[in-house]
């Protein structure tokens, strides 16, 4: 497939989050992007956000526990 040059304007925050997320995944930003869009096109972002909320809404009283236990052994500090 041809590829053509996109120009958009964002931060400077955002562009090297873009950046450090594609380096991350060993793509140039290019690719990077391509990827979000066929992701969010194909709905894979939505379902992967989904099952992120009901992980979430099933076990959240872990992180819950797990947090306010620690703050009780050692003031200041927080679970993940």
């Amino acid at each position: 497939m041809a590829k053509t040059q996109l120009g958009a304007r964002v931060d400077s925050e955002i562009a090297e989050l873009a950046r450090k997320r594609a380096a991350d995944r060993g793509l140039p930003v290019g690719d990077y992007l391509a990827q979000l869009v066929l992701e969010d096109a194909s709905g894979l972002r939505q379902r992967a956000l989904d099952a992120a909320g009901r992980f979430l809404a099933e076990h959240q009283h872990v992180f819950d526990d797990a947090e306010a236990e620690g703050a009780q052994q050692a003031p200041g500090a927080h679970a993940a």
